[in-house]
């Protein structure tokens, strides 16, 4: 591993090291075979070690991509070899863009549901967030919008729902962080089924953002998280990976010291939030919100349409959704969220620009 003292502000070295020891073949199998322990699939076992084979050689050859073309017109590099999987991810981005796009087009709403919960699973009892986004939902469809709802209750509750975590590229420098994210799929680790590529185009679609969230433990639900970590790649991601040759860091640090203009890529769409909670945190994963949003270039629609509030202060959790029931004034700030969102939406469509948008940036990052 290279010295640190051989590095320079000009000319960072690759620092290495860390890292898992590759599993072994009988770990690997043993770990493979976990998803197969339903007695169901003994009659199967063949088959099943034909699979386990297969899929610990791919492991041993760390094969990642499992199709690839050249990137072709309008890359840097045409003749790269891109993965097929995020070219695909790319153009969905490409055509969601179009949408957003488009004057005279029907404006957009994503309202993201962010509590886990539903009656499906495990609590047995749908979320007051998934209450909250049915008021919303009917508010925004009356103001003429089209609402696309994000459930992430199904991060739990569907087979195949999965965000996988970030893995932190723009820590290296920011032109390795890919836009969209090309971290996944990971073939040879089983990383796959990545709800991101789904989700990326419907952020760029949408003219408006509505998030409804609880608080967890201070913080935002997990589900909400992952999915913020993962559109770190909407601030300041490169849409080019064959100007990095891939996931090449040293390439991506020598871009980024030679100037990088962090480019915005969910910039001017507008947001509202409403978060609850029972006891604590509600203010603070509000500002939280309020200020990820605003950093990525997302545009509040007001003091209306940005509300924390508690339901049923310190009463039991087995009577919350009592509360709600009696907290009309939550229910009808929510609507009013709607309305704002709604309106802001329309005038930034029809041409208004918040304040000082034309103002040079002191600094880029």
């Amino acid at each position: 591993m290279d010295s640190p003292s051989s590095a320079t502000p000009s000319s960072p070295i690759v620092r290495i090291g860390q890292g898992p020891v590759p599993l072994d073949r009988d770990e690997f199998e043993r770990r493979y075979r976990e998803q197969f322990a339903d007695p169901a699939f003994a009659e199967a076992k063949e088959a099943v070690d034909q699979v386990t084979r297969i899929a610990a050689e791919a492991y041993e050859a760390r094969r990642k991509t499992i199709s690839s073309r050249p990137a072709g017109a309008g890359f840097q590099d045409p003749s790269h070899e891109l993965s097929t999987e995020w070219l695909d991810a790319r153009q969905k981005i490409h055509d969601a863009q179009q949408e957003f796009n488009d004057a005279g087009s029907v404006t957009r709403m994503l309202l993201i549901n962010a509590s886990p919960r539903t009656d499906e699973t495990c609590p047995s009892e749908i979320s007051k967030s998934f209450r909250l986004s049915g008021i919303a939902r009917t508010t925004l469809e009356a103001e003429g919008c089209h609402v696309d709802l994000l459930d992430l209750s199904l991060l739990g509750a569907e087979y195949g729902r999965r965000i996988f975590p970030c893995k932190a590229c723009v820590s290296t420098a920011m032109p390795l962080c890919h836009w969209p994210c090309s971290c996944y799929p990971n073939h040879y680790l089983g990383q796959v089924q990545d709800w991101m590529n789904e989700l990326y185009p419907r952020w760029v679609a949408a003219h408006g953002i509505m998030i409804i969230t609880p608080v967890h433990w201070f913080q935002v639900p997990s589900g909400l998280k992952l999915m913020i970590d993962r559109l770190v790649c909407a601030d300041g991601g490169n849409p080019d990976p064959t100007t990095t040759a891939g996931k090449d860091p040293a390439l991506a640090k020598e871009i980024e010291l030679k100037g990088w203009d962090y480019p915005k890529h969910l910039a001017g769409r507008v947001f509202s939030l409403i978060v609850h909670g029972d006891a604590e945190g509600a203010g603070g994963v509000r500002r939280h919100l309020h200020d990820w949003l605003t950093g990525i270039g997302l545009i509040s629609a007001g003091p209306t349409a940005i509300v924390d509030r508690y339901i049923g202060y310190f009463e039991p959790y087995a009577s919350s959704h009592e509360a709600l029931d009696r907290d009309s004034a939550i229910q009808e700030e929510t609507r009013h969220a709607a309305i704002a969102l709604a309106r802001a939406t329309a005038e930034m469509r029809a041409g208004r620009r918040p304040p000082g948008e034309d103002l040079p940036a002191p600094r880029m990052k």
